[in-house]
């Protein structure tokens, strides 16, 4: 698989290096230079099979749809996974100061609680401190 992404990766970088040169033939484009221009399209078409060859090698890999928008705005594809990243850890942080801010929430529900209904907390703590222990291991004789 990797010689395969390997082939193809090259086959996109001599591509993309034609179409440039195509790009700037034709931007100022001479008589004279017609045949050079021909040569190109010829070189074009041929890497266009060539990447249309390597397709079913590589036709495993999934790319995340965003990957093109990322291109498609002229932005380096290669930043898409730290963004990704970055995003991650943000949300990240997030979920864990909301865990913190329950679990502080608990505890301070647990005392108001303890304060008001104190003979309940107590049958809670009970009942909870029994359903944390592991069962006890049974002989049989």
């Amino acid at each position: 698989m990797a010689s395969s992404l390997e082939k193809l990766e090259t086959q996109l970088e001599m591509f993309t290096e034609n179409v440039r040169q195509l790009g700037i033939i034709v931007s100022d484009f001479q008589p004279q230079g017609q045949s050079v221009f021909n040569q190109k399209i010829q070189m074009m078409v041929s890497g266009l099979q060539e990447i249309d060859k390597l397709k079913n090698e590589v036709n495993e890999v999934q790319v995340p749809l965003e990957v093109f928008d990322y291109i498609d705005q002229g932005r380096n594809p290669q930043l898409y996974t730290k963004d990704c990243m970055e995003k991650a850890l943000t949300k990240n942080e997030e979920v864990k100061g909301k865990i913190d801010s329950y679990k502080r929430f608990k505890a301070n529900m647990k005392v108001e609680l303890s304060q008001v209904f104190p003979n309940e907390m107590a049958k809670y703590r009970a009942v909870r401190k029994a359903s944390e222990q592991p069962p006890a291991e049974e002989h049989w004789s």
